[in-house]
């Protein structure tokens, strides 16, 4: 799919996981709420936590994407990684 080499900084990367870790926390929770008939605008609330935070995650992931993978895509031509890019970045948004 990708032709362009993928490079992760390993704290960048650990602090995406650690934000997913922390989501799934949140919905795993939310979980348990629904189980326990919790009152819903405290399931609501929770859920609400839980798509701020992937909702976060996405824009880190999409800002170091640019910042690393893209930019070397640019500098080699590779319009195809691009446009890629573009078309999960409109199905994110």
């Amino acid at each position: 799919m990708n032709n362009y080499g993928h490079y992760h900084s390993p704290e960048e990367k650990k602090k995406q996981l650690n934000r997913l870790a922390r989501a799934i926390g949140h919905l795993k929770h939310v979980q348990l709420m629904i189980e326990n008939d919790e009152d819903c605008a405290d399931v609501l609330i929770q859920l609400s936590a839980v798509n701020a935070a992937l909702r976060n995650l996405g824009k880190n992931i999409i800002n170091e994407h640019m910042t690393h993978c893209i930019s070397h895509a640019i500098e080699d031509g590779d319009t195809q990684a691009v446009e890629e890019f573009q078309k999960a970045v409109q199905k994110f948004i």
